[in-house]
């Protein structure tokens, strides 16, 4: 079991890692507020820290990758306790829990914590459909680094 949770952290923390790539070109072109999970950990530790939102960027960017890999740690509790779920493809199994990370923690959140509805947000559609593209991505990730490095159930 411990095992299993060590590989979902390793798992987030290099799907993190390749989520934030494309991130950053577009971090350039829109800011902060164009990258939707930068964007709520800037506020966050903003609120936490006291420091300024323009000095909180690369804490916010910290917290980025802690969430990745706690989020990735309930992928493999999950996929560890219920093995029916090791029979899908991680081509499946990942979209599938990008995009339910997305609707159950993103969304939801985003405005209480940055003001900004995601439905009228400043820069249209384009940062939410990045946003769900890259979890797409991330849970795919996850997925089949777990596959690979989890044993067989």
């Amino acid at each position: 079991m411990i095992y299993d949770l060590l590989i979902g952290l390793i798992s987030g923390l290099i799907a993190t890692a390749l989520m934030s790539v494309p991130q950053y070109f577009f971090w350039r072109r829109w800011s902060t507020i164009g990258i939707l999970e930068w964007h709520e950990n800037q506020v966050i530790i903003s609120r936490l820290t006291g420091l300024p939102p323009d000095r909180s960027l690369v804490p916010g960017f910290a917290l980025h990758f802690i969430n990745g890999g706690l989020a990735a740690v309930s992928y493999a509790l999950v996929v560890s306790t219920v093995p029916q779920l090791t029979e899908l493809t991680p081509l499946v199994l990942g979209p599938v829990f990008g995009l339910i990370l997305w609707v159950l923690t993103l969304y939801p959140i985003h405005r209480p914590i940055t003001g900004v509805d995601l439905s009228r947000h400043p820069l249209g559609h384009k940062p939410i459909t990045l946003s769900v593209a890259l979890h797409l991505l991330y849970g795919t990730i996850v997925s089949w680094l777990c596959a690979l490095w989890m044993p067989i159930l």
